[in-house]
C-alpha cells in the first residue's frame, strides 16, 4: 500500500503544468476588426475567467520566451474560442458568439501554436474572445487552464498507462464477482462486483479527456457521470462493510449513505462533490469496520486499516482522489477480497464434502461445516435457521447460535417436516413455537425462548394453518 503512497507523491508533480503561468487578464468589450482585435473599457478580472452564457474578451500581456523552444496557448475549458498574440490571429477552437445561436461549440482542450516571428521584444499582448452557452450546467471554475507552454503539450502517459491498469484489475475482479454470483447467490459477491464495476467505469470516463478531444458541451455529462459513479462506489462500500461487520445495521446505514453522500450533489464544484461523496462513504464506514474489530471478526482489521489509509490519501493528496489514488486504493481492497473468496469457496466444498460423509451415518443430527470446523447439532435443539449472506445462523436451545457454511434454501431440505419456512431469510421449528401474533402491520413467531421470528404476509396463512394442524 505504500508503494500507492509513493508513485502518488512522483506523480503529483505533473499537475503543476496545467498551471504553469499564471497570468493577470483584463476583461474588454471588443470586436474583430482587419487589423485584429479593437478593445476598450478593460478592467482588471478579479478571480476566475468566467465566460458561461456571455461573449468576453480578455487579454494580458507577456514577455518573449527566453530560450528557442517553440511555444503554444493551451486553452482548456467549457467554452469556444479565438486567439490573437501581437494582433496576428493564431486559430479558433470552435467559434465563440454572442449568442447560443451564433456560437458554434469547440472542443473541451485546444492548443494553438505560436510562430517563432509572432513574438516581439518587449511586452506581447495576448488577446482571447470566448464564449460558453452550451455548458449545460455552470461550473464553478469553467476553464481549467490558459498557459503557453513549450510545445509539444507534455502528455502524463504514466498516469494514463497506471489508470488502465487499474481499470483492467477492477474490470476483472468484476467479472470474478459475478461468477461467484452466479455460483453462490451470495449478496456480498454481487456488491463487490458492483464496486469494481463502478470504479472500472469511472477509472474510463476519467481517461476520456486524455484519450479524446471531446467537444466541450459533453463536459458537464462526463462530470456528472464521476460524480455518479463515486457516489454509487461510496454506498456500495457502506453496503458491503455494514453487512460483513454491522448487519442489523444495514438498512438504517444505507438510508443514511444515500441521504449525506447524495447531500454532495449541492456542493460547488464537481471536485468537491467527487472528493467529498468519496470521503463520507469511507467515513460512514468506520463505525461499522469498529464494531468489527471490537467482535473479533474476522477481516475487521484489515478492511479498518484500507479505511484509514483511504481518509489520509484523502486528505493528503485530494486532488488525485478521482483521478488516481481511488482506482488503485479500490482495487487494493477489492482484488485480495477476490483472492480470499476463491479460496474460502474451495474450503467450503471440502468441508461440505466432509460434512455430508458424516451427516449419512446421523440422521438425528445436522452436520455444521464453519470456518472453525464441524460440528453435529441435534436437530431437535434447533430453534431457527436465519440466513445470513452466504451463511446461516443456527439458534439453538440455551441460547447458543452457530454459524453454517451452507444457503438457506440447500438447508431447508435437509430439515425434517416440522422445520417450516415463515420468512424469506428464516425456518423456524414448529415443535418449539409458543405463538403466533401480530404486532402493528406485521407478525411474529414467539418460540420457547429467545428474540421473536418475523413472519411474511404471504407465509402467514400457511403457517397458522401448520399451527393450526
Amino acid at each position: 500500500m505504500w508503494r500507492i503512497l509513493i508513485l502518488t507523491v512522483l506523480l503529483s508533480g505533473l499537475s503543476s503544468l496545467g498551471r504553469a503561468q499564471d497570468l493577470t487578464w483584463e476583461a474588454c468589450s471588443g470586436a474583430v476588426a482587419t487589423a485584429g482585435p479593437v478593445l476598450r473599457d478593460c478592467r482588471p478580472i478579479k478571480g476566475l475567467v468566467d465566460p458561461q452564457g456571455r461573449e468576453l474578451w480578455i487579454r494580458t500581456t507577456l514577455a518573449p520566451p527566453s530560450d528557442p523552444r517553440p511555444r503554444a496557448l493551451y486553452v482548456a475549458g467549457v467554452a469556444s474560442s479565438e486567439v490573437w498574440l501581437n494582433g496576428d490571429r493564431l486559430g479558433a477552437n470552435g467559434a465563440p458568439g454572442g449568442s447560443a445561436r451564433d456560437e458554434v461549440p469547440g472542443r473541451y482542450e485546444a492548443v494553438f501554436p505560436i510562430r517563432e516571428a509572432a513574438w516581439r521584444p518587449g511586452d506581447n499582448t495576448l488577446v482571447l474572445r470566448l464564449s460558453s452557452f452550451h455548458g449545460g450546467l455552470r461550473f464553478a471554475g469553467p476553464m481549467t487552464a490558459i498557459a503557453v507552454l513549450p510545445s509539444p503539450y507534455p502528455q502524463r502517459t504514466a498516469l494514463l498507462a497506471v489508470t488502465f491498469v487499474a481499470a483492467g484489475a477492477l474490470l476483472a475482479a468484476a467479472f470474478g464477482f459475478g461468477v461467484i454470483h452466479a455460483l453462490r447467490r451470495t449478496g456480498s459477491s454481487l456488491v463487490l462486483a458492483g464496486m469494481a464495476g463502478v470504479a472500472a467505469l469511472q477509472a474510463i470516463v476519467e481517461s476520456l479527456r486524455t484519450l479524446f478531444n471531446y467537444p466541450y458541451p459533453l463536459h458537464a455529462w462526463r462530470m456528472s457521470a464521476i460524480w455518479a459513479l463515486s457516489a454509487a462506489f461510496a454506498i456500495l462500500l457502506v453496503i458491503y462493510v455494514t453487512s460483513r461487520f454491522m448487519p442489523r445495521a444495514r438498512h438504517p446505514m444505507l438510508g443514511l449513505a444515500l441521504a449525506v453522500i447524495g447531500a454532495t450533489v449541492l456542493l460547488p464544484g464537481f471536485d468537491y462533490k467527487t472528493a467529498w461523496a468519496l470521503m463520507l462513504g469511507v467515513a460512514l464506514a468506520v463505525p461499522s469496520a469498529v464494531a468489527g474489530v471490537r467482535r473479533k471478526a474476522p477481516g475487521a482489521w484489515p478492511t479498518l486499516s484500507y479505511l484509514a489509509l483511504f481518509l489520509i490519501v484523502a486528505l493528503g493528496f485530494p486532488q488525485w482522489l478521482a483521478d488516481f489514488s481511488y482506482f488503485l486504493l479500490a482495487a487494493s481492497l477489492i482484488l485480495p477480497l477476490l483472492m480470499v473468496e476463491v479460496v474460502r469457496m474451495g474450503r467450503e466444498d471440502r468441508g461440505r464434502e466432509a460434512a455430508l460423509t458424516q451427516a449419512v451415518s446421523r440422521p438425528d443430527r445436522l452436520t455444521i461445516a464453519s470456518a472453525r470446523g464441524v460440528e453435529l447439532a441435534p436437530i431437535q435443539d434447533i430453534l431457527a435457521v436465519v440466513g445470513a449472506d452466504d451463511y446461516v445462523e443456527l439458534r439453538l436451545v440455551g441460547g447458543r447460535s452457530l454459524l453454517h457454511a451452507a444457503r438457506l434454501d440447500a438447508l431447508s431440505s435437509q430439515l425434517p417436516a416440522n422445520f417450516m419456512r415463515v420468512h424469506r431469510s428464516v425456518i423456524a421449528n414448529l415443535a418449539h413455537v409458543q405463538r403466533l401474533e401480530r404486532d402493528g402491520d406485521r407478525w411474529r413467531l414467539h418460540l420457547s425462548e429467545g428474540a421473536p421470528l418475523p413472519v411474511s404476509r404471504a407465509r402467514q396463512p400457511a403457517v397458522r394453518e401448520a399451527l393450526e394442524v
